[in-house]
């Protein structure tokens, strides 16, 4: 079984959402403990530039101003990093929102934004990394951040549900259209549990409707910031799985395979859903 230094150590990687997060987490791993040039791509630049300059590895950061909405853009963007940086090793499609209220509550335009960064953003990328990855004659990873949220439904996220369904179904389907071409690019899910990020405090919210419903849910899914892990111990895991040839990339086993079985069950009994109930968030007294 290959290392994570093996398989990634020195190569070129991509990671969209960089600025924050998960993808934070990961640009520090790959520059400091695989030694890997990470080009950190963000719509936001001072998060950008701030990453970049506090990764272990000096000069290992490459921050890159890029909106994943923009297709043109994304595409410029893989013209650059092959002809400035090389061939991409991993190419990591991590960028997302998160949007809290009733459904007939949501602004349309927060509706709309959702679902061009976590949709559509993750074509735009592997539109246009892909056919660069896939003529080049090593081997390479591209890791599709989907979540826990892409196996269960919740209410009052139903956006960001939606989202992460289709972005797993994505995934699905690209790893069977790679497996086609039978060339060395390895497509995997990672869906992550509780990982202590700002994703909750930047949601979306609602300006009209049940406003307190909104911001309540918002304040009930801060409690897992109180015991989630860390992006730096989320980035081992993921690397590690990676590493292993994993598809369905868990960071906190079980908490993910649970809830992956429990939908299975759900689908297979054909039963209604009830209100998914995360074991990190305080339930009321029985």
């Amino acid at each position: 079984m290959a290392t994570q230094q093996e398989l990634f150590g020195g190569g070129l990687a991509v990671v969209t959402g960089a600025g924050a997060g998960i993808g934070e987490g990961l640009a520090h791993h790959l520059a400091g403990r695989l030694g890997m040039t990470v080009v950190i791509a963000d719509i936001d630049e001072a998060a950008a530039r701030r990453v970049a300059g506090e990764l272990p590895a000096p000069g290992r950061g490459v921050p890159y101003v890029v909106d994943v909405r923009d297709a043109e853009a994304m595409a410029a963007m893989a013209d650059w990093v092959g002809a400035e940086l090389g061939p991409v090793r991993l190419l990591v499609a991590n960028a997302g929102l998160q949007q809290f209220g009733y459904l007939w509550d949501t602004p349309a335009d927060s509706w709309q934004r959702l679902v061009e960064v976590n949709i559509n953003g993750v074509f735009h990328t592997a539109r246009a990394f892909l056919p660069g990855m896939i003529a080049a004659p090593a081997s390479a990873h591209v890791l599709v951040m989907a979540s826990i949220g892409s196996v269960v439904s919740m209410p009052m996220q139903s956006s960001y549900i939606m989202s992460k369904h289709a972005v797993l179904a994505i995934a699905e389907c690209l790893h069977q259209e790679i497996g086609l071409l039978g060339v060395e690019i390895n497509v995997a899910a990672v869906l992550p549990g509780a990982v202590d990020s700002d994703i909750f405090t930047s949601a979306g919210g609602v300006d009209h409707g049940d406003v307190d419903a909104a911001e309540q849910h918002r304040r009930d899914m801060f409690a897992v910031r109180e015991r989630a892990i860390t992006p730096t111990e989320a980035a081992e895991t993921i690397m590690d799985q990676a590493a292993q040839g994993e598809f369905y990339i868990v960071t906190q086993p079980e908490m993910v395979l649970g809830a992956m079985r429990s939908r299975a069950e759900q689908l297979v009994e054909r039963r209604a859903p009830v209100p998914f109930r995360s074991r990190f968030v305080a339930q009321p007294d029985a």
